[in-house]
């Protein structure tokens, strides 16, 4: 007789003619199925009360009402208090404000501030500046490394448009009007 695969091969001893259909009475493995099953069950109702009961649920709640309780005796006892004025909405900038174009910067291979970081918002995103730009002038000033750019910059006066020499990474150069922000 020829097998296929949708005929698997019988096991020795298990074939069609071999035995009579077996007792569906005795399973001899099915008691231990049966036993994990129930020890399953009882481990998660367990695990699941001990979760209840520690964290999210009565414990929680029978310690706000206490606290609730104790918050209340402690509020009838303290005299009431003057509401005092609140402060201005808005911050008054301070006479020594310190300019900011919002990059960061490192050392350029040759000459220049090479720009690593532009913060969004800020005056250099505003103004066109990306990651791998090289700044090389701002105004008049040459900048050489990014002490001669924190330097020039802390020089510059907040909210006054000046003129910023950039090589992007493609090796164009271009001109960008950058306004220097505050630092808040």
């Amino acid at each position: 007789m020829e097998q296929t695969a949708l005929r698997p091969k019988p096991i020795p001893g298990q074939g069609r003619g071999d035995s009579p259909s077996p007792d569906p009475a005795h399973r001899p493995h099915a008691a231990r199925r049966r036993g994990r099953r129930i020890r399953t069950l009882l481990f998660g109702i367990f695990a699941g009360t001990v979760l209840v009961l520690s964290g999210v649920g009565l414990g929680t709640v029978g310690a706000t009402v206490i606290g609730m309780s104790r918050l209340a005796e402690l509020r009838q006892q303290t005299p009431p208090t003057t509401p005092r004025p609140a402060p201005p909405a808005t911050p008054t900038p301070s006479p020594t404000a310190t300019a900011t174009l919002g990059v960061e910067a490192v050392d350029a291979d040759k000459v220049g501030a090479l720009v690593v970081g532009v913060h969004v918002p800020g005056p250099g995103y505003s103004a066109g500046l990306v990651r791998g730009d090289v700044l090389l002038q701002f105004g008049a000033d040459r900048i050489d490394s990014a002490a001669d750019l924190v330097r020039v910059v802390a020089r510059a006066h907040p909210g006054k448009e000046a003129r910023l020499t950039v090589r992007h990474a493609s090796g164009g150069y271009q001109q960008l009007t950058v306004v220097p922000g505050v630092v808040t």
